[in-house]
């Protein structure tokens, strides 16, 4: 979550605890509730998209971890067990020669795996003489599952992408709406609370963007974060 919204989000989680603390003094009536109700539902919106958000990126990066050790595993054990069988079988048909090239170790993930299907079919199309020349039987039905399970991580990476994008841009929406809450709710609370010094302080405290303002002599003895952001940074 980007530290600008994240921000955003505190402060609007001590808006509705002050206001949540401070029901008894005068924020009762019909429309104050509705206020404060309209806030919490939109904190309670963030706190999922957020936990969606979070989720999509611890996703992305475990099938990019899983990505890179079957990539290492294709071209340092497979594909270059394949290739080196292929190049000895080239010597009696050197047609056999092009279609077992070993990709380039800088290739895209979309060529990998391409070229690695390609060699898969011609090695199955060629499994007697390659099984001569020293192939394990067992190297294809591997390769083909290494194949595949590269292929599904590809897949599973741009689905993580997409949820984690579109999460990303709800709660940004979200959390203009809370912004825009919030300044019903200053105006109620200015309406309510505008001749008491102590309380309004205590507002500008818990409205301040970059969190609670602490007089010089105040301690710091640690603080809580809110569940909202909880969930982002889980």
């Amino acid at each position: 979550m980007l530290a600008v919204l994240r921000r955003r989000l505190e402060m609007a989680v001590r808006v509705r605890d002050f206001l949540r603390a401070h029901r008894a003094e005068g924020i009762q009536g019909a429309g104050e509730a509705a206020a404060l109700a309209r806030l919490e539902e939109l904190l309670t919106r963030a706190e999922v998209l957020a936990a969606q958000q979070r989720a999509g990126v611890l996703a992305r990066r475990g099938f990019t971890e899983l990505r890179a050790e079957v990539r290492r595993a294709l071209q340092s054990q497979l594909l270059k067990y394949l290739s080196a069988v292929g190049r000895v079988a080239a010597r009696e048909n050197t047609e056999l020669g092009a279609h077992f090239r070993l990709p380039a170790t800088r290739a895209t993930n979309q060529a990998l795996l391409t070229l690695g299907w390609g060699m898969l079919q011609k090695a199955t199309e060629q499994k007697e003489l390659l099984v001569s020349r020293g192939m394990s039987q067992q190297l294809l039905d591997d390769l083909a599952a290494a194949l595949t399970q590269f292929e599904q991580t590809l897949e599973a990476t741009r689905a993580a992408r997409r949820e984690h994008v579109g999460a990303s841009a709800d709660l940004e929406s979200v959390v203009s709406e809370i912004s825009l809450q919030v300044r019903v709710l200053d105006g109620l609370v200015r309406y309510r609370f505008g001749r008491n010094a102590e309380l309004m302080g205590a507002w500008a405290s818990a409205r301040n963007v970059e969190g609670p303002v602490r007089s010089q002599a105040e301690p710091v003895v640690g603080s809580v974060t809110p569940a909202v952001v909880k969930a982002a940074a889980a």
